[in-house]
């Protein structure tokens, strides 16, 4: 199958535009206060996650899958259920320890990119130093985060931004050029 170029209906252009601009200026927002919107997302999260756990808690009871355990989905509805309330209830503390884990998986990794790019004797050289001062930044914002959990927070929050940022323009570009690509339609007979 190929993908064919299609125009996309003028109402649904337009909402694309505006829903690219709410992402860009949500964006620029994010960028003037990185720390604040990590932990917002944490918190989102913490909300999705109470709903997460009310699904699995419903389907447990009403709606088991054959061969699985009801107590056991009901049980993990549950144990959602009270992390998100954590979650949610203290979004600033979740946020900071899951920072500080994932600065320790960054920081494994750091160690690991510089051991084997010292171990790599086949590597090229320009490989192997560059995996060197990889493993070494990542080293070095690993204990950054480590030692200032709000500086890991503004860092992700710019990155989020970031992310977000390229999405609405993005979005507002397919609304402008009213460009979308589909699957075409299956031949029948």
């Amino acid at each position: 199958m190929t993908l064919s170029e299609t125009k996309t209906p003028g109402w649904m252009r337009a909402v694309q535009i505006v829903l690219g601009v709410i992402a860009v200026i949500g964006s620029i927002v994010a960028l003037v206060f990185p720390a604040i919107t990590t932990f917002t997302v944490v918190y989102i999260l913490g909300i999705v996650l109470i709903f997460v756990g009310i699904e699995r808690i419903l389907i447990g009871i009403f709606t088991p899958a054959p061969g699985s355990s009801r107590w056991g989905t009901i049980g993990l509805g549950i144990i959602v259920l009270i992390v998100a309330g954590i979650v949610v209830a203290n979004p600033a503390g979740s946020t900071v320890f899951i920072l500080f884990v994932l600065a320790i998986a960054l920081f494994c990794d750091g160690i690991a990119r510089i051991v084997h790019s010292l171990a790599g004797r086949s590597m090229h050289a320009g490989a192997r130093i560059f995996g060197i001062i990889a493993g070494i930044f990542s080293i070095i914002i690993a204990i950054l985060i480590m030692v200032s959990p709000i500086w890991g927070a503004v860092i992700a929050g710019i990155m989020i931004s970031i992310a977000l940022l390229i999405v609405g323009i993005q979005i507002i570009v397919a609304g402008v050029t009213g460009a979308r690509l589909e699957l075409p339609k299956p031949k029948r007979g």
